[in-house]
């Protein structure tokens, strides 16, 4: 954790639950421009003459398409196609950044390092040398997704339809791009609101529950970019290759909803309600309510489910663990 951040983010009256939460005041107003410090990502920089090489055989997107203009969700694997970790790959000079979920970051660390035996390549835990905030307002995006700026901080367009930003700089440029937005319009919005927002968008984070438990397609990972199928081997591709050749997956991520007064867990199962003995469908990747310092009138519950991906088998999905709760997908 960046200490200098986090000092600077208490006096801005913020509130510290654990290491990755952070709540502020209460507030009665909606504003759609917000601004939410992000501790929940870890950051793994990947160096070195043989950076790029490394990173090419192991991950599912291309490292060769990465420009500093143009980054890329991916995901790492293991030997059965499984999903280790998603993440957010950055091109900065002739280092990469790995954005990733910090529960998952060491053990990526000591995968990655795994396969350098004699490489020119250096991986380190770069989280407490960066800030990260996300940045959003109801506004239209301006730019293409995963579009990429990078000045004294990087600024990464996180949405195809919203201006939706992830940004990332060291701690001074962070304070002071902080404070800009504010005197700008923006108000402060728990952490817990941008993992919402991601779930929104379909961005499919990981956590130690679920790490190694879906093949990239049933996280939506090909439709959101981050994995080709022209560039060579890597560790599980064989796997990942051979469900897209052979026909789309069975399975995919889809998000929905449902009116239950507490978030189910990850990994819960989803259940046909029709079926007698309550037949298993999928499974819940992640779960939750807005997150947002404001009063929601109608705060449903959100979920990312892994689910077959014929019709007829979502109209009346239900949580094994709660089966008085129905679940409806969304389809907008």
């Amino acid at each position: 954790m960046n200490l200098n951040w986090k000092n600077f983010l208490l006096s801005q009256h913020a509130h510290f639950e654990g290491d990755v939460t952070i709540t502020f005041a209460a507030s009665l107003a909606h504003n759609d421009k917000v601004l939410c410090p992000l501790f929940h990502f870890g950051v793994l920089t990947v160096s070195g003459a043989d950076a790029g090489r490394l990173l090419q055989g192991q991950i599912t997107c291309d490292v060769n398409d990465l420009t500093e203009m143009k980054s890329s969700l991916g995901a790492l694997c293991n030997p059965k196609g499984r999903v280790i970790t998603t993440f957010l790959l950055i091109k900065k000079a002739d280092v990469f950044l790995m954005i990733l979920p910090i529960a998952l970051l060491e053990a990526v660390k000591k995968r990655l390092q795994m396969y350098i035996l004699r490489s020119a390549v250096s991986i380190a835990d770069s989280t407490e040398h960066y800030c990260l905030m996300g940045l959003s307002s109801s506004a239209l995006a301006t730019e293409a997704f995963m579009h990429t700026q990078q000045q004294d901080i990087i600024s990464i367009q996180f949405s195809s339809t919203k201006n939706r930003q992830l940004i990332i700089a060291e701690t001074e440029p962070a304070i002071a791009y902080w404070t800009k937005q504010l005197a700008m319009g923006y108000q402060t919005e728990n952490s817990e609101h941008w993992r919402y927002l991601d779930m929104l968008d379909g961005i499919p984070w990981l956590s130690i529950e679920t790490s190694e438990e879906f093949i990239p397609q049933m996280l939506n990972l090909d439709q959101l970019g981050g994995v080709s199928f022209t560039k060579g081997c890597y560790t599980g591709q064989e796997i990942v290759a051979r469900t897209h050749y052979l026909g789309k997956a069975k399975r995919a991520l889809f998000l929905a909803e449902c009116e239950i007064p507490n978030a189910p867990l990850a990994n819960e199962i989803i259940i046909d309600g029709t079926s007698a003995d309550g037949q298993s469908l999928g499974r819940v990747l992640y779960a939750q309510y807005s997150g947002a310092r404001y009063q929601v009138e109608s705060d449903l519950c959100k979920l990312l489910l892994v689910l077959p991906v014929a019709d007829e088998s979502l109209a009346h999905l239900k949580l094994k663990e709660a089966p008085q709760f129905a679940i409806t997908i969304n389809r907008s």
